[in-house]
């Protein structure tokens, strides 16, 4: 099914055409029909606003040229308008017809994608996100990247494109010699398997261990040689990194598990073996300058505060990388091995000027053609405290992720308890994590992404306004009502029994066809709050038809409760593309 809005460009464009072979208009770059959603549905349902500009070009009326393809589209496919009024200086109005609203809504009850087209060519895209530190637990730092970036391979997933989601951990660097020494001096059973630790003791190991670096010369030489040990492959460096990193992954896979968010690891180390050709490859192509002592890029537009060139540094003056040379090794293998059509990295704003600068020089060295390969730097504002600032806990210490969602996971059990004591523990549990966890997930999505956000637990959980609560409550209550029909819905579908008469009838129906046009505008500026408003003003729109349209026990039972139906597929769909589950009651 394509959506409306592209069937109506189509039209748009045979009949701007039609009228140029005619000579009733002029120059073809005109041609491109602008057609968007009217918000307020008693103007109509959508719009076209070619005449000014062609007017414009032809220095007439605009009027003249809006008659001109309003009369046009009446003979060439009336059917489906129930109204075209040109209005203003020369915008066309078009209203769709109620049958032809019914046939389309009856077409998402038949059409296991509800209506959404798959795409012309399915793309290989490459989601990267969450990104955590090794030896490092999760923060409420790491809680935008995960549930954005999940929720745009949700979508792509959803739209018919080969999806590949990378957790681009840091598994490798400095840090891992300072560890390890650490263990080795300290902490040497732990090591060699005698004592158990789990990650929040190896992160406080980690911080004594930085501590111990900065403050001891000797200390630091010996990290610095284990350093060198790992990267050139030591067994016992790398047996101490690899049960490091297993501790890492255990506490991460708790946390990903209960947020429900596949990964597949890649991290740093990956790379490792790419970063010497990389520096060589950029060397043999003259985009290195040395600058005292280290091996540098120099790209055009990049400045310091003083004035000066701002050079991106790809080999260090010790014969070390760093986070430029190994994202010039993930954007070159993504794009020569993977073989990505389009690479997205979620990462907060305050990298947004590494991004900038590995892209361009992505381009500069060959490994990406932008004619070919789309990459997107997909940037998040910050997480905040009621106090206004960067959110913490009571003692000033960054919050864990993991106690974040917990407690809201607890809020929630509160709150089924009191709306449903008599629930089993198991069930509460179940309708807690659910309730809990999307909430934190759509209060989260629900904001504009570069926009920063003040996190609160009571706002989130409400059952009224723009939460997850009220989106998951709308759809329990479908369910309700489907019950309460008694109906085998199935045996009316595709026979034409659904026919929206009513003016909230309708309303719902038009919303209903825009999941579509919502999904594939979410696709291009990857933005999900334009999800959440679609499904809150569908919530917003249900609600109106059910308070003005009698259901149970009417002439048009069966209608409605196809339009029940259609809400219910709609409204669930675009919730598990956000990354939430529905539950059945609440």
């Amino acid at each position: 099914m394509q959506n409306i809005q592209h069937r109506l460009f189509l039209l748009l464009e045979d009949v701007l055409q039609s009228l140029y072979s005619q000579d009733l208009i002029g120059h073809d770059q005109l041609l491109v029909p602008e057609v968007m959603q009217v918000n307020q549905e008693q103007f109509g349902h959508y719009q076209c606003n070619n005449a000014l500009k062609i007017a414009k070009h032809l220095k007439i009326n605009p009027r003249q040229v809006a008659d001109a393809v309003a009369e046009k589209l009446k003979s060439s496919r009336d059917s489906i308008f129930s109204k075209l009024e040109v209005a203003g200086p020369g915008f066309i109005n078009m209203t769709l017809s109620s049958v032809f609203l019914s046939n389309e809504v009856e077409q998402i009850l038949n059409d296991q994608r509800l209506g959404v087209p798959f795409p012309q060519s399915i793309k290989k895209i490459i989601v990267e996100f969450s990104s955590p530190n090794i030896a490092k637990e999760l923060h409420v730092g790491h809680l935008r990247s995960t549930i954005i970036g999940d929720c745009l391979a949700r979508l792509f997933e959803f739209l018919g494109h080969n999806v590949l989601r990378l957790n681009h951990v840091g598994d490798w660097g400095t840090q891992f010699g300072m560890l390890i020494c650490y263990l080795k001096t300290y902490h040497h059973d732990v090591l060699i398997g005698k004592q158990k630790t789990d990650l929040s003791e190896l992160m406080s190991w980690y911080k004594l261990s930085k501590k111990t670096f900065d403050e001891d010369p000797d200390f630091k030489k010996q990290s610095q040689l284990e350093v060198v040990k790992l990267q050139g492959g030591d067994p016992v460096a790398l047996q101490a990194w690899q049960m490091i990193c297993d501790i890492s992954r255990k506490a991460f896979k708790e946390i990903y598990d209960l947020m429900d968010v596949n990964l597949i690891e890649r991290g740093e180390s990956f790379y490792n073996p790419y970063l010497a050709e990389i520096v060589k490859d950029m060397e043999n192509k003259g985009l290195i300058t040395i600058s005292s002592g280290a091996k540098c890029v120099f790209l055009d537009g990049f400045i310091s505060r003083e004035g000066e060139p701002l050079p991106m540094i790809i080999q260090k003056s010790d014969g070390g990388y760093n986070y430029e040379t190994t994202d010039m090794a993930a954007v070159r293998h993504r794009v020569e091995v993977e073989k990505a059509d389009r690479i997205i990295c979620v990462t907060d704003a305050g990298q947004a000027l590494h991004f900038q600068q590995v892209f361009q020089a992505a381009e500069k060295a060959g490994y990406y053609d932008p004619s070919k390969v789309e990459l997107d730097h997909v940037t998040f504002g910050v997480v905040l405290g009621p106090d206004g600032k960067k959110f913490k806990t009571r003692s000033g210490e960054t919050e864990k992720l993991i106690d974040l969602l917990y407690e809201a996971v607890n809020k929630a059990e509160q709150i089924i308890e009191q709306r449903l004591p008599d629930t089993s523990s198991s069930e509460k549990m179940e309708l807690a994590t659910a309730l809990g966890i999307g909430a934190v997930k759509y209060a989260d999505l629900s904001c504009h992404r570069v926009k920063d956000y003040v996190f609160s637990y009571d706002r989130m959980l409400k059952f009224e306004g723009n939460t997850a609560a009220f989106l998951l409550y709308a759809y329990v209550r479908i369910q309700g009502i489907k019950r309460k029909g008694q109906k085998q819905l199935s045996d009316f579908i595709n026979k034409g029994s659904l026919k929206l008469e009513h003016p909230s009838e309708v309303s719902l129906g038009l919303h209903l066809r825009r999941f579509s046009e919502t999904l594939e505008s979410m696709s291009k500026d990857l933005l999900p709050n334009r999800l959440c408003d679609y499904l809150y003003n569908l919530a917003e729109k249900f609600n109106a038809f059910y308070r003005d349209c009698r259901v149970e026990g009417s002439a048009e039972e069966v209608s409605r409760l196809l339009l029940c139906e259609a809400t219910s597929r709609v409204l669930s769909k675009g919730l598990e593309i956000l990354g939430l589950k529905t539950v059945e009651r609440m």
